[in-house]
């Protein structure tokens, strides 16, 4: 009786692919996973440690104490193979005031964050950090400022005490810029691998003889001449197919 064959031996090249690509995906899904989960660990593990040396050296809340979280945070590259490139760093350490601001892009953020951060350097997060345990009391005792989002009202009201003190103060901005991570961490595609974050410290922005009514173009000033660092330094078209970055829609 003639055989019918089902299966063939061995399987055409699309049916092999077609086979080992779940397992693929699976596999690097869960690689991903895996190493965000050891990121949180991490953190947590490093926070708790920090708070201890900050409550045994300082004794408590100062902005001193992010000196000792930087030493803390700063051994995470060398968990995940994270290089960096730092351009303009000496821009930073003039021991002048100064307001510092920076692209956000991931959970990475503060890596790239630690590597350049002066001394005295106070920060704002959003409320919502200081109730994350271990991570929200190192921040604290970091001298962090804590401002509530969703209360639009008193955002506002910290967000301008900011701008006031840059007219008032004569207080230059300066920008810093972090390339793109996509190439090595991408949550979308599951991708979370080594690579080189470039770090540039741009020139300062004078706020100088301005007045609050400034405050908007003063703004658009740091966002657009952040846009034109970050795609040169992540080697990025627009979407219109240039570098230039007024050509993007606004955010």
């Amino acid at each position: 009786m003639p055989c019918l064959e089902l299966w063939a031996w061995p399987p055409p090249p699309l049916l092999l692919a077609l086979l080992l690509l779940p397992p693929l995906l699976l596999s690097r899904a869960a690689g991903f996973y895996a190493k965000i989960g050891a990121y949180c660990l991490l953190c947590l593990l490093f926070s708790a440690a920090a708070s201890v040396v900050c409550f045994l050296r300082h004794g408590g809340r100062t902005v001193r104490n992010m000196s000792i979280i930087k030493r803390f945070v700063c051994v995470f590259k060398y968990f995940y193979g994270i290089r960096f490139e730092k351009r303009g760093e000496e821009k930073l350490h003039d021991d002048k005031p100064c307001v510092i601001i920076s692209n956000h892009q991931s959970i990475l953020d503060m890596m790239g964050l630690m590597e350049i951060l002066p001394k005295n350097c106070i920060q704002i997060a959003k409320r919502e950090l200081l109730y994350t345990g271990p991570v929200g009391l190192i921040m604290y005792l970091g001298g962090v400022i804590f401002i509530n989002r969703k209360r639009t009202s008193t955002a506002m009201s910290a967000m301008e005490e900011v701008g006031n003190t840059l007219v008032k103060e004569n207080v230059p901005i300066i920008p810093v810029v972090y390339s793109s991570f996509s190439s090595f961490y991408n949550p979308k595609k599951k991708i979370f691998t080594s690579g080189k974050i470039k770090v540039e410290v741009l020139d300062p922005i004078k706020t100088e003889g301005l007045t609050v009514n400034d405050i908007p173009d003063l703004l658009e000033t740091c966002r657009s001449v952040m846009r034109e660092t970050f795609f040169r330094l992540s080697d990025k078209l627009n979407e219109n197919g240039t570098n230039d970055p007024t050509s993007q829609p606004v955010q």
